[in-house]
């Protein structure tokens, strides 16, 4: 129970996030919105649907063309927030950012609920793991404050479907819905459905989707976040135990179009959502790098995603390859995205990552020696991201194996120099 914690961001909730830092450098490819205003709301007004929606404002956001982007996931958390005040937060964040910002980069994805828990001001969501019992400021907050305060482009990025496990469920507080639907009978197993040792939210009903759309509401009204960023974490198995009843329910026959329908839906409505609140914040997703993998494991339609609009501004599929991957190329899988994102209104930036560097790539088959043997992929995969002509940027998972690599450590740094020249050309 961290009720005290919860009774601080509620008076947040009406402070935080409302001043967007206007008067820092802009780089001559930053695109601005005009008419910055105010974005508190009442609680009340967090849940409203997206049907009951206030009238769409355009406030102050920057984004880039190309995208120069990086990824800070939740693990940071263990190192930078977790027992530390907002001093030592705020100044561990600025050297993290500067360094990205040194390096090139113009964006940063910043990991603000991972597991049905909230690093910000949230009457939906429990408090993250990492932010402790006692934490007394908002962890967004201040980080939205020092990436804009570099010029940088500052994304939410959120896991819409993943949630915890039996005993996270059995701690969290009874005011969320997710413990609603967990001690609820006829929920728990179709609203919530465990998957190996998650609880995960079943898009396949209103009520789920509503409160997932909801949850990005709470996020895009109270703070001057630049867009929303959603991970590939959409459905967890192929097991049609998963989400039964709701397909026996619907008169379907065919399993796969039911669970590519049901994820549309959601994402679509995500997608609505934020452009209800403002319609120049950016939605961007991040796949897969397989396209059978995004079908036939998570269910998620790339294919419409990248060539309708209303669903995304941005793909951005994990293509963590080696150029001598056996099965999914780095070359050849990147011109396959390039050919797939056919609508004018979704921009194409490539995922790639440094994780592997000094590392056996296990499923790589004839190439799982590759990241071992070469010291110079990550650069290499950028030069060639940059020669092409239609994709407009790159983004690298993620920042902790750029700059703390626990292997190659000499060969990264040498590949942060490299990349670093590559996108200041």
């Amino acid at each position: 129970m961290r009720t005290g914690y919860a009774g601080i961001f509620a008076v947040v909730l009406l402070l935080c996030g409302c001043t967007f830092h206007t008067g820092r450098a802009v780089p001559e490819n930053a695109q601005f919105c005009d008419n910055l205003a105010d974005r508190v709301q009442s609680l009340e007004q967090l849940h409203l649907t997206t049907t009951t929606a206030p009238p769409a404002e355009e406030t102050a956001c920057v984004q880039y063309d190309p995208t120069y982007a990086m990824w800070f996931p939740v693990m940071d958390y263990a190192e930078t927030l977790q027992g530390k005040d907002a001093e030592s937060f705020r100044a561990e964040m600025r050297r993290r950012f500067q360094q990205a910002a040194d390096m090139g980069i113009n964006t940063v994805y910043l990991h603000v609920r991972a597991y049905w828990d909230a690093y910000y001001a949230s009457t939906l969501f429990p408090v993250g793991e990492y932010a402790g019992e006692t934490l007394d400021f908002d962890p967004l907050e201040i980080m939205l404050e020092e990436a804009h305060e570099l010029g940088l482009s500052a994304h939410a990025w959120i896991n819409p479907m993943r949630g915890q496990t039996d005993e996270g469920m059995q701690q969290m507080g009874t005011q969320f819905p997710v413990k609603q639907w967990y001690e609820d009978t006829e929920k728990r197993g179709t609203y919530l459905v465990k998957s190996g040792v998650l609880w995960w939210l079943n898009p396949a009903y209103p009520e789920v989707r509503r409160l997932i759309a909801d949850g990005v509401r709470e996020i895009v009204a109270q703070y001057p976040v630049d867009g929303i960023h959603l991970d590939d974490y959409f459905y967890p198995t192929a097991d049609a135990a998963f989400d039964a009843a709701a397909f026996g329910a619907s008169g379907e026959s065919d399993l796969t179009q039911f669970r590519l329908a049901q994820t549309n839906a959601m994402v679509q409505q995500i997608y609505q959502t934020v452009k209800s609140v403002n319609p120049a914040l950016q939605v961007s997703i991040s796949p897969q790098g397989t396209m059978h993998g995004n079908y036939e494991s998570q269910f998620s339609d790339v294919r419409r995603w990248a060539a309708e609009a209303g669903y995304c501004d941005v793909l951005i599929p994990q293509v963590y390859f080696g150029f001598e991957n056996e099965v999914a190329p780095f070359a050849e899988t990147t011109a396959m995205w390039a050919e797939t994102v056919t609508c004018p209104a979704v921009s194409l930036v490539v995922g790639i990552g440094t994780h592997k560097m000094g590392r056996e790539d296990t499923w790589a088959g004839s190439g799982s020696q590759e990241w071992l043997e070469h010291s110079d992929i990550p650069a290499r995969q950028v030069e060639l991201i940059l020669s092409m002509a239609q994709v407009h940027g790159v983004a690298i998972y993620d920042y902790a194996t750029t700059f703390q690599p626990e292997t190659a450590v000499e060969a990264m740094q040498q590949q942060v120099e490299e990349i670093q020249e590559l996108l200041r050309r």
